[in-house]
């Protein structure tokens, strides 16, 4: 039963990311940060794709919404786009919040004792692949120049 809890968790963590990447996609006119984050949000839609399948071998069903942090996120990048115009380093640094955030629930997933090996792994691996993300999101924030 842990497994459906935390893989659901998991599910709108990733349904955030993907509302939250498509978002900072609109807030940007610059092509090479609207095709970064249409490769976030497709990511965050592949990984869906496994964790949904890791609910079908448990036959529990696939939550659909967001979460409150999520919304929470997405307002905050609403002020940032309101106050900070096209700012890249802004919208950068509001995107690497989001995946501190889905790091946090990654990591939070990983601390439950109770999960079958299968779906440590699965997690394990996306663990990995946002971590890699985060760190792209970082390195361009930090190099990019406030407007």
């Amino acid at each position: 039963m842990k497994n459906i809890e935390v893989l659901n968790d998991l599910i709108l963590i990733n349904n955030d990311r993907i509302e939250g990447y498509n978002k900072a996609a609109k807030e940007t006119k610059e092509e090479r940060l609207r095709s970064l984050f249409a490769d976030m949000a497709q990511q965050s839609g592949e990984m869906l794709n496994e964790l949904k399948e890791q609910l079908k071998l448990g036959e529990a069903d696939a939550e659909n919404g967001t979460t409150l942090k999520g919304k929470i996120y997405r307002a905050w990048m609403d002020i940032k786009a309101t106050f900070g115009g096209d700012d890249r380093k802004a919208l950068l640094a509001s995107c690497e919040f989001g995946e501190d955030a889905a790091q946090k629930a990654y990591e939070s997933a990983l601390n439950e004792a109770e999960l079958s090996i299968d779906v440590r792994n699965v997690i394990q691996k996306q663990q990995m692949d946002l971590k890699h993300s985060h760190d792209r999101i970082k390195n361009m924030r930090d190099a990019a120049q406030p407007a």
